[in-house]
């Protein structure tokens, strides 16, 4: 095997790449990196992977379900190498961290593993691969954080860009592969955030979302996430500033009072729960009790009442007993939540859970309290729809709606999605509606006169 620490001339530049994505925001983001660094050095970008000489694939390690997904879609890839030897699959990303051996000896035909510190190393990775070796390279940096790079956007309708503003993450909660995939929490220069906030409203972009494991501990030389909120919204009043995600124990008051202040950051909050009950808080390592988190709410609704909450809910976790269960289930009645993403506890290697703690809840168990959870979550969304009904909002258009073409779609501030017939608006455009009907998912209306 060869290594990325020996290399021999670049060659073949020209070579076009395919890029798929799984997992987060994070790892849009960290997609929209890769292709900035290889068609810098001359390599094509390509959404047509029959034309394609390289497939990445940037994959999550977060459930073993993204994981299967990743192998499934690998086994593909490898259908395609039958037919064109030369063609170099590679595996990026929080998997390619976690399972880097198992990836190159698998029967897939993987050329390339790149941990999520290493994109600036790609080209040379590629060369290796094309020289007949494999472009192996997973270290993890203290420092990495791709602050100089100008990113790629993937996204075509130019309204909403993903930056992210840190990297990494220390929270070592029991059952997350986060700190081992993607190493210690990081904060970026903020100048260049600004700098790279700048550049996307100069090029017409009306809203972006600032990214990191957990934006609430963001701090570079002093500056921390709420004064950084306020010198990105504070650069035009037409961009709208939502960031993701929250963690609830470092969720500031003067975080809120700035959201509060400024009208174009939107009154959405995403704020991982995990459990209700504090017993298994303390299992997971969350570092915040039951009522710690409702007193974070309470600030929430006291600074910004029309303000959505959202949240992650695991189901199962090691040891959850009924009464742990019913006290997940009761939080979310009293929270109230807008959305939330809800799994079954999948074990990660390496995990301080999977060390010393006992995956001992049987999986029909776990999906059964999963359904519970899901059902209860839908009536607290159409819910929370339901009373936005004659409502006026503020939508930012984001394009054609997928099921009508003849209407248009776009996101309120409190991060929900509503569609609306419109034939004189466009994409980035601003405009007002009111909310006639709505689903769990969706807010119905009309164009406001």
């Amino acid at each position: 095997m060869i290594s990325a620490n020996n290399l021999k001339p670049v060659i073949d530049k020209g070579l076009k790449f395919y890029i798929e994505t799984y997992g987060c925001q994070m790892n849009v983001g960290d997609s929209e990196i890769v292709v900035s660094i290889l068609t810098s050095d001359g390599y094509t970008h390509t959404e047509n992977i029959e034309d394609a000489d390289i497939i990445l694939i940037n994959t999550c390690s977060i459930r073993d379900n993204a994981e299967q997904r990743v192998w499934g879609r690998l086994r593909e890839f490898s259908s395609y190498k039958k037919r064109r030897p030369s063609l170099i699959i590679g595996v990026i990303g929080c998997m390619a961290e976690r399972l880097k051996e198992r990836l190159i000896e698998s029967d897939c035909g993987v050329d390339i593993v790149a941990g999520p510190d290493s994109y600036r190393t790609l080209p040379l990775l590629v060369n290796e691969a094309k020289s007949g070796g494999k472009g192996i390279n997973v270290l993890l940096s203290r420092e990495e954080t791709y602050a100089d790079i100008s990113p790629v956007r993937l996204d075509r309708n130019g309204v909403s860009a993903f930056v992210s503003i840190m990297r990494g993450c220390n929270n070592m909660c029991s059952y997350c592969v986060v700190p081992y995939t993607r190493g210690g929490e990081r904060s970026r220069n903020s100048d260049t955030i600004i700098a790279e906030v700048r550049d996307l409203i100069d090029k017409g972009y009306r809203e972006v979302t600032l990214l990191g494991q957990n934006v609430n501990s963001y701090n570079y030389e002093g500056v921390t996430f709420a004064e950084l909120m306020r010198r990105v919204a504070s650069l035009s009043p037409l961009l709208r500033v939502r960031f993701a995600t929250s963690h609830p124990k470092d969720l500031s008051d003067e975080l809120l009072e700035t959201m509060a202040s400024f009208p174009n950051i939107c009154k959405s909050i995403h704020l991982p729960a995990q459990s209700g009950s504090d017993t298994m808080l303390e299992r997971m390592n969350r570092k915040y009790t039951r009522s710690w988190y409702l007193e974070r709410i309470g600030a929430i609704r006291r600074y910004m009442p029309d303000c959505s909450i959202s949240t992650d809910i695991i189901a199962g976790f090691c040891g959850e007993t009924p009464e742990e269960h019913e006290a997940t289930l009761s939080l979310m009645r009293e929270v109230g939540y807008e959305f939330a993403y809800m799994f079954k506890y999948s074990e990660r290697e390496g995990t301080k859970a999977s060390r010393h703690m006992k995956d001992d809840i049987d999986d029909k168990v776990k999906t059964e309290r999963l359904t519970e959870i899901i059902n209860l979550q839908n009536e607290l969304s159409l819910a929370s729809n339901k009373r936005d009904i004659g409502k006026r909002f503020e939508v930012l258009i984001e394009g054609p709606s997928k099921r009508n073409p003849s209407e248009l779609v776009g996101r309120n501030s409190q991060n929900k999605v509503c569609v609306f017939a419109d034939t004189t608006h466009k994409p980035g455009d601003y405009v007002d509606v009111i909310v006639d009907d709505c689903s769990s998912a969706t807010l119905l209306c009309h164009l406001a006169e």
